[in-house]
């Protein structure tokens, strides 16, 4: 059964509002559809309402939040998809821009260590910020301190182009990639995250340690642009945080705010399709779903899968048949399979903990192009139940660990048969930093390429949508506003800039502008 949530306008300054284009004629403000209740959707809905639009925002499941899905099982809570919170001013924006404070609504835990980097060879890493991370290279690695600190300068210079000035706008001309070309050409942002790391230091596993973060926006460290080093810089200056009461409570406060200014929520209402049809000399997108049939609407904003929305929501446009076929044509990033599982005990770990197999190179080769399941894997760990323990019952914690997998473009594999087999492999390797962990599991499920598929709608089960390729960023990856459907604007991390909180945060920033700006000029 669609429901939607109740509504609690609350107005806002005159300064901040919509107006209509012509002094003295009233009007109804534009309505907005905004597909996919996602971090970006959710960022967008709120940035448009707050603006005196009328917005409605449509989410296909039982929930809000998109891959900040929450599943719940014997008082274990555990969070979907994203747990690493960094750039917290980006989503402090988002309540800012409606005249409220981030900390009324949600409160961010600090991490530290932010990561625990772990080795087969016993060698660990407690990953943070400062002289302690700088103290910890001239133990291990006293050659490589030098190279360290100037790495960190780069990727200073890196932050202060690719983050500060260009992550919120939107690249809608190839003028607007000309304008940028030297800056990123000085940058060297041809070459990969892993060959910029490796000029300045020469310990493979500093190495590592200073080129996994693509992994987390879905790109292969030997392939992914050097613009992502900006990542470290990013976490240096600013930290790593957790919402009190997980990812899922950072949701549900965006959702209060945008129920306060009046937005609309809708959930159990899956877009079926999207028609345009021309009236009055502009578009009017007419939304099927299950709270109608053709119901119009000034605009659209998809924070659904890129593929999807061409494919599906707006199936049988001629301009979104072309752009179907060019995404086809594209590199899309890897899959996941994210492991669940609560205990009956508390296991002394980190909360985030990256555990490298022995390979790095030739397993990531294998994870983003090859067609078949690799022999080893590399791990990532996430205790959220050491920071907030409210999120398992007394005594026990609660967990999840993803392995990077191909994608089912490259591999098609039977999931529903590999799943059991393959999470035996993982809990097995997991008993060296928790011993006797099977003996102790309460809960556990899981997810896999298959279900990013068929219940994400993501194209080949890619948990991070196209590959953040150089050749796929910038003005090369698809626009904010679609260039041939007048109307049509895309937000989350398929489009400018990226997967990622902030990435897909600062998506909504670009979007959000483009459609008040557009709207008022075409009322004008």
């Amino acid at each position: 059964m669609a429901s939607a949530t109740p509504l609690h306008p609350s107005p806002l300054p005159a300064s901040t509002r919509w107006k209509p284009a012509l002094a003295g004629v009233a009007s109804a403000p534009p309505r907005i559809a905004i597909v996919g209740s996602g971090f970006g959707g959710l960022a967008a809905a709120i940035r448009l309402q707050a603006q005196g639009l009328r917005t409605v925002l449509f989410e296909a499941r039982d929930k809000p939040g998109g891959r900040a899905y929450v599943y719940e099982d014997q008082g274990f809570v555990f969070d979907a998809g994203p747990t690493v919170i960094t750039a917290p001013q980006a989503l402090d924006e988002i309540f800012e821009v409606a005249g409220r404070r981030r900390e009324d609504y949600i409160q961010f835990l600090p991490v530290r260590p932010f990561y625990r980097l772990l080795w087969e060879d016993g060698t660990r890493l407690d990953y943070t910020n400062g002289d302690a991370l700088l103290a910890q290279i001239e133990e291990h690695w006293p050659g490589d301190a030098a190279g360290y600190l100037r790495f960190v300068d780069y990727a200073k210079r890196v932050f202060e182009k690719g983050y500060e000035q260009l992550a919120a706008e939107p690249f809608l001309r190839f003028s607007d990639m000309v304008r940028v070309a030297p800056s990123l050409a000085r940058l060297r942002a041809d070459r990969s995250v892993y060959d910029t790391v490796a000029r300045f230091v020469k310990s493979e596993h500093l190495r590592q340690a200073l080129s996994f973060h693509s992994l987390l926006v879905g790109g292969n460290p030997f392939e992914t642009s050097a613009i992502y080093t900006l990542i470290h810089y990013l976490e240096r200056e600013f930290g790593v945080f957790f919402p009190r009461g997980g990812t899922g409570a950072l949701v549900r406060a965006l959702v209060r705010l945008y129920s306060e200014l009046g937005g609309e929520l809708r959930l159990d209402a899956k877009v079926q399709h999207v028609e345009v049809e021309r009236r009055e000399g502009r578009n009017v997108h007419l939304v099927s779903s299950p709270f109608g049939e053709r119901e119009p609407f000034d605009a659209l904003v998809s924070n659904s899968d890129l593929h999807h929305t061409y494919a599906h929501l707006y199936k049988g446009h001629p301009r979104a048949e072309r752009r179907q076929r060019r995404l086809e044509a594209a590199e899309w990033s890897m899959s996941l399979f994210v492991l669940y599982f609560g205990t009956d005990k508390n296991y002394d770990i980190a909360h985030h903990s990256v555990i490298f197999g022995r390979r790095y190179r030739e397993l990531l080769a294998e994870i983003f192009h090859g067609s078949e399941l690799p022999e080893d894997f590399s791990l990532y760990l996430h205790a959220p139940s050491v920071t907030d323990p409210s999120l398992a019952p007394a005594g026990s914690g609660a967990y999840y660990v993803l392995a990077p997998v191909p994608h089912l473009g490259h591999a098609p594999l039977d999931w529903d048969a590999l799943g059991p087999a393959f999470a035996e492999r993982i809990f097995k390797a997991l008993e060296r930093y928790m011993p006797d962990l099977r003996q102790h599991l309460v809960v556990k499920r899981w997810i896999t390429p298959q279900t990013f598929q068929t219940e994400l709608f993501a194209h080949h089960g890619a948990a991070f949508s196209l590959s953040p390729l150089l050749s796929q960023s910038a003005w090369f990856r698809p626009h904010n506003r679609d260039p041939d459907i007048e109307g049509l604007y895309l937000v989350g991390a398929g489009t400018h800039p990226g997967a990622g909180v902030p990435g897909v945060v600062n998506s909504a920033k670009a979007t959000a502008k483009l459609v008040v700006e557009d709207l008022q000029r075409e009322r004008a």
